[in-house]
């Protein structure tokens, strides 16, 4: 779910539904809405004694901390709502870091991991309001050093682990066993759902009974009794007739009569419209997991094709069947659904789940199952959908028995490994591609080609986690056995040769990297080509390669030279011509020729201008790129004249409330300023300090950063006593989303000090600096380069 509240996106991943009809628990003492702010509960498996629930839930954990949900944003009662799912850490980690880029406490291009954490020290110390669900803890490992807490917040989480084996994250927790519905409220619940005629109640205390009070079974019998037009006495007739017929089976610890009840809403299920389709849908979505599937998934091409038995056809009114089907499937209380969510999901408990597993044969589901889930993922996007995505992947994997390997790695292990670096997940990725390598090593070779792209994947991991020497290794065993397997000439091995160019630049080893780009470069141009679209992307790196190196002619030369046959090839006005000539105009700012850049920024505004019109969006960011050189080169005025045409633009475009406009207004303050025209910078920063806070909040990252620009044109223009505010309101806010000891918050404290200064405070100066310096040292280190210079300010200020 995400909606608006105060101005600001909130997220909270996906919410599952309300039951329909929804009983409330209050009378059980089962009630959150007097939750205080501060305050942690944990919702634990639990019950009478005499009738302990089963191992798989069905009490109604997870119900309850959806109407917590809904209450609380409904009120209005927080300004940030989020809701996870435990169903490995991973997803953990996703749904914070999530919520950390919307709240704005992380830094962009940070990893999951690092957000996650900038998340939970967000939540430690605003002021804002917010509410966390973590539903479905099944493991506390998944928690590890991801427990949350905050003055400020509400903190639900669910369980079906005994409150005894939490661990000390907990101790403060409120816990509170959820059991069954008690007499008293069975008999409610199922009055609320019978209400076609009197007589279908007669019964309904001795149902209740015959089903232990569990929420997930009467609901079951209920949808079956509706769906028959029976009443009560009849149900419980079958009811125990399928008791017998179930005598001794046992599926994960469930009691006969709760899988009795299943089966007899299957049954039901079968017979409604669209006839004889329940169970595969069902079927295929237990291969999937329980934590929200995307309906996508079950109307995919593959799905479609296993559910009508008509493989192939993925028509709209096979989608329509499988729909219905599933629809049937949840007025009998099989799943849930959520009609009006922007993106559909569907749920499965996993007790369902358990029973469905226990009654299929070992077939090809796992494999259709799979081309569902990899059809879907192409057209899927956003972080939380991706981690659903994921979850599927891990259910089919726990339970492929290598059917996914055979003969091949299915494309799906691979798209969600990929998924993991896209996310920013780059330790979890290692660990997944880790896997991957294992298991292609074991289940096929070593050198078999899935196992040397699994051992590429792992390497590329490794290098988003700042391992880079250890993906150095990796490539440069894959490169020696494609040499072997595959001979030194193959395009494959060309291409792994290009891989380990790349590890070795990101690992500083510049002369190996430009010596692997020429080499690769080289093979390509013979096997394919000086203008083949492969040989000339390897030399674009190259000219990379050589401007990082400091080569400077080296790279200018091969820019030019890459122009020349990339405008041979495609044509002077192709986008691949024009990127290329923004490759050069980059190369010359390099090697400080700002006036040869200008020139060339201006064909490329004008071929995109060409290529797209005026107002495309290629087109105005070339025009940013140009205003950028031109203010570079010492051309304030032409800079000046770009920026004010790109914020026109933009505006035009894009409306004043998008996030490039109002970027564009940064940038044309900042050129305002650079020339001291202080009188159109301020209101620009102005301007852009009030769209920030009110679009994305007070305490956002970016409203954080408008503050202090607006800060520094004040104090630029003489008025100190208006930036010092502005600067104290931005140290407190870098505080709470950074820590005492972030960079942010020590540099904020220190542009606080030099406005103390500037406005002849001497005294706050230098105890605002002294606080400032030990801060550095004990966070950072006494020869970081910010503590020295808080060292010489302090020097400075103190006249020592």
């Amino acid at each position: 779910m995400t909606a608006e509240h105060a101005g600001t996106a909130l997220p909270s991943g996906f919410v599952p539904p309300l039951a329909e009809p929804y009983h409330p628990r209050r009378a059980a003492g089962l009630d959150l809405t007097g939750l205080r702010p501060g305050q942690m509960v944990i919702l634990t498996h639990g019950g009478q004694a005499d009738a302990p629930p089963p191992a798989l839930g069905g009490t109604g954990k997870t119900q309850l901390a959806v109407e917590f949900a809904w209450a609380q944003w409904n009120a209005r009662a927080v300004d940030l709502l989020v809701w996870v799912t435990a169903a490995s850490r991973e997803t953990i980690l996703t749904g914070f870091a999530s919520a950390a880029d919307s709240v704005g406490a992380s830094d962009p291009g940070e990893d999951a991991e690092s957000a996650a954490a900038r998340f939970l020290g967000w939540l430690a110390n605003t002021r804002r309001p917010w509410s966390l669900v973590i539903d479905d803890v099944a493991d506390t490992a998944v928690l590890e050093d991801l427990w949350p807490s905050g003055p400020a917040g509400q903190i639900v989480i669910t369980t079906r682990l005994p409150g005894d084996v939490l661990g000390t994250a907990a101790a403060h927790a409120s816990i509170i066993p959820v059991g069954s519905f008690s007499g008293r409220e069975a008999l409610s619940y199922l009055s609320s759902r019978l209400v076609d005629y009197p007589s279908q109640r007669a019964e309904s205390l001795d149902l209740c009974e015959d089903l232990n009070g569990l929420p997930l079974a009467l609901a079951q019998a209920a949808g079956v009794i509706n769906a028959r037009q029976q009443g009560c006495r009849e149900y419980r007739m079958r009811l125990a007739e399928r008791c017998k017929d179930l005598s001794g089976a046992s599926v994960a610890g469930l009691p006969t009569q709760v899988l009795a009840a299943w089966s007899l809403a299957v049954e039901c299920a079968q017979e409604l419209p669209p006839s004889g389709l329940a169970w595969p849908v069902l079927a295929l979505t237990a291969v999937l997991g329980t934590h929200g599937i995307p309906a996508a998934v079950l109307t995919s091409p593959a799905a479609c094709g296993y559910v009508t038995g008509r493989p192939g056809t993925s028509g709209r009114d096979d989608q329509d069947l499988v729909r219905a089907a599933v629809t049937s499937l949840a007025r009998l209380g099989l799943v849930s659904i959520d009609p009006a969510s922007p993106v559909p999901m569907v749920w499965m408990h996993p007790s369902v789940q358990a029973v469905v597993r226990a009654y299929l044969p070992r077939s090809d589901l796992v494999l259709t199952a799979a081309d569902a889930l990899a059809q879907a993922w192409r057209d899927s996007g956003g972080m939380h959908l991706d981690q659903a995505m994921r979850d599927c992947t891990a259910a089919l994997r726990a339970a492929d028995g290598g059917l996914l390997w055979q003969p091949e790695p299915h494309p799906v292990l691979f798209r969600a490994g990929a998924s993991l670096g896209d996310s920013g997940l780059t330790g979890s990725a290692v660990v997944y591609w880790q896997s991957v390598v294992a298991t292609s090593a074991r289940l096929l070779s070593s050198t078999h080609p899935s196992s040397l792209a699994a051992r590429e994947r792992l390497a590329a991991a490794f290098e988003a986690t700042g391992r880079a020497g250890d993906g150095v290794a990796i490539l440069q065993g894959v490169v020696g056995d494609r040499e072997r397997t595959q001979g030194p000439e193959h395009p494959d091995t060309i291409a792994a040769r290009g891989r380990l160019a790349h590890a070795c630049q990101m690992a500083g080893r510049l002369g190996d990297a430009v010596a692997l780009y020429e080499s690769a470069v080289t093979g390509l141009d013979r096997q394919l080509g000086r203008g083949h679209p492969d040989t000339l992307a390897a030399r674009g790196s190259l000219a990379a390669a050589y401007q990082r190196a400091g080569m400077t002619k080296e790279s200018l030369t091969t820019c030019k030279l890459l122009l020349t046959d990339t405008e041979r090839q495609h044509g002077a006005g192709h986008p691949a011509s024009l990127t290329a000539r923004s490759g050069l105009a980059e190369a010359y700012l390099s090697a400080q020729r700002p006036k040869d850049a200008i020139e060339q920024y201006r064909r490329v505004l004008a071929g995109q201008q060409d290529l797209h019109g005026r107002r495309h969006q290629e087109t105005i960011a070339a025009r940013a790129s140009l205003a950028s050189a031109l203010r570079r080169a010492g051309k304030q005025k032409d800079a000046i004249a770009q920026y004010e045409q790109v914020l026109a633009d933009r505006e035009q475009v894009l409306g004043a409330d998008n996030p490039d406009t109002i970027a564009a207004r940064a940038n044309l303050a900042f050129a305002y300023r650079s020339v001291g025209n202080l009188r159109e910078a301020i209101p620009a920063y102005e301007r852009t300090l009030a769209d920030r806070e009110r679009l994305a909040g007070a305490d956002h990252r970016d409203t954080r950063t408008a503050r202090t620009n607006l800060a520094a044109a004040y104090q630029q223009a003489g008025r100190v006593t208006e930036a010092i505010p502005q600067l104290e309101r931005v140290l407190a806010d870098s505080e709470q989303a950074a820590g005492p000891g972030g960079l942010e918050t020590l540099t904020s404290r220190a542009s606080l000090a030099s406005a103390f200064y500037a406005d002849g405070r001497l005294m706050e100066a230098v105890t605002m600096l002294e606080r400032t310096l030990a801060d550095c040292e004990a966070y950072l280190s006494p020869d970081h380069p910010m503590t020295r210079t808080v060292r010489e300010n302090l020097a400075a200020a103190t006249g020592t």
